[in-house]
C-alpha cells in the first residue's frame, strides 16, 4: 500500500454514540425557545406551512410570491415533520420545522469522522468531528431552518465516499458506499444544488493535479447515475411544467448567476471576505486551523492532504470572488479543514512549530475571545439597558476557552481539545438558551402576535402592516396578514370595518395611514403601541396598532 494512503481503521460505537450526543447537546441549546429568525429562515418556514395549508408541493410560495430561489428539498423536509409531528396540523411551532437542519448537522458531524476515517484514521476523524460539533457557524445552521446544515450533511456523504474510491485503488468499493454517493448528490441538489460546485471542482482539481480520474469508475457510475437523475427529475419536470420554466430563470439566472455578479440583499464582501469572518465562524478552532497551514504546505504532496486541498480551494476561491457574500457560504469545506487541523496539530505527537506562528494563534485566539465576549455583554446592554445573567455565563466560558485553545495551541494535547469542547458547550449554553431567547426587544414578532391575538375585532380578523413587514411576521400572525405601506394599512380598514385591524410604523408609514384616512373622511383608534429593535433593518421600531373608529370626519 502507498504509504501516504491512511488505512481504514474502525471506530468503536462508543465513539459514535459519544460524536451524536455531544452534537445534540451543543446544537439543542435554545433550539426550542429562540424564536424565528427574519429573513431567510422565516420564509422556509412560512412556504413549508403554505404547502401544507394549499396541498401543492410542487410550486413554491411565499403568501402569493414564488420563491423560486431554492430546490424543493428542505421544504418537504420540513413539511413532512410538521406532519409526522403534529398530527396534521399545518403549523406547528418553528422548532418542528428546525428539525432537519438538528438532524442534518448532526449527520454532518458524524459524516466528518466517516471521512477523516478515511483520510487521517479514526483519531483525526474524531477529534475533526468535536470541532465541527462546536464551531460557531454549525451550531448557527443547526438551529435555523433553512437548508445548509442538510445540505453539508450531503456533501460529506459524497466526500466520504469520493475519498476511499480516490486512496484505495487496491480494496473493492462495496455497491452500497458507491450508491451513497449518488443518493446524497441527488438530495443535495434537490436541496440546494451547490453540491455541485463543491464536488464538482474538487473532482476537476484532483483531475488537474493528477492528469488521471480512472477512480470515479469504483462510484458504478452505470448504477449510479440512473438513481441519481430518478432522485431530481421527477421534481425538475414538474416545477417546469407547473412554471413554464420560470423556476429556472430564477433560480439560476437570478439566484446563482446574480450573486456572482452584484451583491444582493445588501450582502455584498470584497476578496477576503471568508479569511476575516473564519475567525468568528470557526471560534474556537481557527487558530489551530491557522496554526496548520505551514504543516499542510509541508505535506501537499501526500494523497490525503491533496484530496482536502481540492476539497477547499476551489471552492473557497469561488467564494471570495463572488460578490455576494454571507458567513456560511464556505461551510462546506469546513469540514476539510478541521481534519487537516486535526492530522497535523492534535494528533498523534506534537508538530513542529515556528515561534511565529504559535505567537500569531495565541494572539488571534485572545483578540477574538475578547472581542466576542464583549459583544455578548455588550448587545444586551444596549439593547435593555442592563447585563444579562446568561451573557455574563456565556462570555466567562468564551475567556476560558480562549484560555484552554492557548494550552491546545502550545501543547497540542489530545485532552485540551477535549477541555475546548467542553467550555465551548457552556459557552453556547449561556449563548443560546440563556442569553438570546431573552432579548425580548429584538424578538417583535412574537410580540406583534400577542398584541393582535388579544386586540383584534373578530376571530377571522386580518392583519395588515406597514413598515414593519418580516416574514417571521406573517408565519407567526398567519399566511393572510398583509404587508404594505401606510395606504395599504387604510385600504384594509376601510374595506372591512367591523373587523380589520392594522399596524404601522411611526413616522413616514403612519402619516401616510392618517392622510389616506383623512381623505376618505374616517377616523383610526389606536388600541396599542409596541416598541423594540428591528434587527432586520438595524434601527429601533414603534409600532401603532389601529381599528377603525365608528366616527366619521370631513375629508
Amino acid at each position: 500500500m502507498n504509504p501516504d494512503r491512511a488505512p481504514d481503521q474502525g471506530m468503536g460505537g462508543k465513539v459514535w454514540l459519544f460524536l451524536a450526543l455531544l452534537a445534540f447537546a451543543a446544537f439543542i441549546q435554545g433550539f426550542a425557545t429562540i424564536p424565528p429568525f427574519d429573513r431567510d429562515e422565516s420564509r422556509y418556514v412560512q412556504a413549508s406551512h403554505q404547502m401544507l395549508e394549499t396541498g401543492d408541493f410542487i410550486d413554491i410560495r411565499f403568501q402569493d410570491e414564488a420563491r423560486h430561489k431554492k430546490p424543493v428539498g428542505i421544504y418537504w423536509m420540513q413539511a413532512a415533520t410538521v406532519h409526522l409531528l403534529t398530527g396534521g396540523d399545518d403549523t406547528g411551532p418553528v422548532w418542528v420545522y428546525r428539525l432537519p437542519s438538528l438532524i442534518g448537522a448532526i449527520a454532518a458531524v458524524l459524516l466528518t469522522a466517516w471521512a477523516g476515517l478515511a483520510l487521517f484514521g479514526p483519531g483525526a476523524g474524531t477529534i475533526a468531528a468535536m470541532m465541527m460539533a462546536t464551531c460557531v457557524i454549525l451550531g448557527v445552521e443547526a438551529r435555523m431552518a433553512k437548508t445548509d446544515a442538510v445540505q453539508l450533511a450531503c456533501i460529506l456523504g459524497c466526500f466520504g465516499v469520493l475519498a476511499r474510491a480516490y486512496l484505495r485503488p487496491d480494496r473493492a468499493l462495496p455497491l452500497s458506499t458507491a450508491l451513497l454517493f449518488w443518493v446524497a448528490l441527488g438530495i443535495g441538489v434537490l436541496v440546494k444544488g451547490v453540491i455541485l460546485m463543491v464536488v464538482g471542482t474538487a473532482i476537476l482539481a484532483l483531475w488537474l493535479i493528477d492528469r488521471e480520474v480512472w477512480w470515479l469508475r469504483r462510484l458504478r457510475p452505470t448504477l449510479g447515475l440512473p438513481l441519481f437523475l430518478a432522485i431530481i427529475l421527477p421534481w425538475l419536470i414538474a416545477i417546469t411544467i407547473a412554471t413554464k420554466g420560470a423556476f429556472f430563470g430564477t433560480a439560476v439566472g437570478h439566484e446563482f448567476l446574480g450573486k456572482a455578479a452584484t451583491g444582493q440583499e445588501n450582502h455584498a464582501g470584497p476578496p477576503g471576505y471568508f479569511l476575516a469572518t473564519f475567525w468568528l465562524s470557526f471560534w474556537p478552532w481557527a487558530p489551530v486551523v491557522f496554526l496548520s497551514l505551514p504543516l499542510i504546505w509541508a505535506r501537499r504532496h501526500e494523497a490525503s492532504v491533496r484530496f482536502c486541498l481540492a476539497w477547499i480551494i476551489p471552492t473557497w476561491v469561488i467564494h471570495e470572488a463572488v460578490v455576494t457574500k454571507l458567513p456560511h457560504y464556505t461551510l462546506p469545506v469546513l469540514p476539510a479543514l478541521a481534519l487537516l487541523a486535526a492530522a497535523m496539530v492534535i494528533n498523534n505527537r506534537r508538530p513542529v512549530l515556528s515561534r511565529g506562528w504559535v505567537w500569531a494563534a495565541t494572539a488571534m485566539t485572545v483578540i477574538v475571545s475578547v472581542a466576542f465576549a464583549g459583544a455578548i455583554i455588550g448587545f444586551p446592554v444596549q439593547l435593555m439597558g442592563q447585563v444579562q445573567a446568561g451573557s455574563v455565563l456565556a462570555a466567562l466560558a468564551i475567556l476560558a476557552v480562549a484560555g484552554l485553545v492557548v494550552w491546545l495551541i502550545r501543547s497540542a494535547r489530545g485532552d485540551a481539545a477535549a477541555y475546548v469542547v467542553l467550555g465551548t458547550v457552556f459557552a453556547y449554553i449561556g449563548i443560546f438558551a440563556m442569553a438570546l431567547p431573552n432579548l425580548t426587544p429584538m424578538w417583535l414578532s412574537p410580540q406583534v402576535k400577542q398584541v393582535f391575538d388579544e386586540n383584534k375585532p373578530c376571530p377571522g380578523s386580518i392583519l395588515a402592516a406597514g413598515g414593519y413587514n418580516e416574514p417571521s411576521m406573517v408565519f407567526l400572525v398567519g399566511t393572510q396578514t398583509r404587508l404594505g405601506g401606510g395606504e395599504r394599512v387604510a385600504a384594509h380598514l376601510l374595506s372591512d370595518p367591523a373587523c380589520a385591524i392594522g399596524m404601522v410604523t411611526t413616522g413616514r408609514e403612519e402619516e401616510a395611514f392618517h392622510a389616506a384616512l383623512r381623505a376618505a373622511g374616517r377616523e383610526p383608534l389606536l388600541v396599542s403601541e409596541l416598541s423594540g429593535f428591528n434587527y432586520s433593518r438595524g434601527k429601533k421600531a414603534v409600532l401603532h396598532f389601529y381599528t377603525l373608529s365608528n366616527r366619521v370626519i370631513a375629508p
